[in-house]
């Protein structure tokens, strides 16, 4: 490892660690991911309470939420606390709740949500703070199904000096055709297309983070498209690198949190012909600003 991703690491890894009276957050890795005991997300939370989860949030980017039996108004007051609801553009089509999207895969499925590393909803202009998704039924045990996610922060950080002063103050197209890929979207569907920095600044602490991801971003707006599409190659490899990840292991009735502006994560669709049952809520963020 080269001696300036080594020091960014060692930077991480060597923080106070935060302290919490009512909760208990325990770590799943060293730069990444948490699993929180002692709530019942059932229930009314705490102003102390939700100041705690808030700030394990932020210190930790995914939070994991075991052994909780949520209706869907009790999923969406949990998400609430932290934002306006997403409703869905096409909620009308299936004549669902446009808050809440059933994401279910089986051995009739030809693709499963999220099978390759990105972030959710980039090519909006304003991309989602964050997602909560509560898997109710995962794969049988032993038959795979988790999920990973990555530190956006971190993958910054570990770059060199000079890649980081050359990524600052460029921008990046994401567009909603990528993931519809192989597909033709409903003529309804509006495909959002918007320009985003490659490196942007967390609204709430300020650290700078990669903002660019396979699932929706196509060029560089200031390189050649050669140029371009060989950083871009780079940037998205990054992921890849163990030391961004931790994975979480689903099991019945786990709701996992994540911040969506520096996470990117990958659904492991490893377990055919088993079947996978969810439903997810996101909160609307703002604009990636540099």
């Amino acid at each position: 490892m080269e001696q300036f991703a080594l020091d960014a690491l060692k930077r991480l890894t060597t923080r106070a660690h935060e302290t919490y009276d009512l909760i208990g957050v325990d770590p799943l890795t060293p730069v990444i991911g948490a699993e929180v005991s002692g709530v019942d997300l059932s229930a009314e939370l705490g102003g102390k309470e939700l100041d705690e989860i808030k700030r394990a949030f932020l210190a930790h980017h995914v939070l994991v939420f075991r052994d909780q039996k949520l209706t869907n108004e009790d999923h969406k007051r949990f998400a609430r606390h932290f934002g306006v609801l997403h409703e869905r553009q096409l909620a009308d089509l299936d004549g669902g709740d446009p808050a809440v999207l059933e994401l279910s895969a089986t051995k009739d499925s030809d693709y499963v949500d999220g099978e390759d590393w990105h972030t959710d909803g980039t090519a909006k202009e304003e991309p989602a703070l964050g997602s909560m998704l509560y898997v109710t039924q995962p794969p049988e045990i032993g038959a795979g199904g988790d999920t990973l996610w990555a530190n956006m922060h971190l993958a910054y950080e570990m770059l060199s000096p000079a890649m980081k002063e050359f990524l600052d103050g460029l921008t990046a197209i994401h567009d909603g055709l990528v993931p519809w890929q192989g597909y033709t979207p409903p003529p309804e569907y509006v495909v959002p297309k918007s320009e985003h920095p490659v490196v942007a600044k967390h609204p709430d602490t300020g650290r700078k983070m990669l903002f660019v991801n396979p699932g929706f971003t196509t060029h560089i707006v200031q390189l050649a498209r050669d140029e371009s599409r060989a950083l871009l190659d780079f940037l998205f490899g990054l992921v890849h690198k163990p030391m961004l990840s931790c994975r979480v292991r689903w099991t019945p009735n786990t709701l996992v949190f994540w911040d969506n502006r520096c996470t990117q994560h990958h659904a492991v669709w490893d377990y055919y012909p088993h079947a996978r049952h969810a439903r997810r809520v996101s909160i609307n963020g703002g604009r990636p600003e540099a």
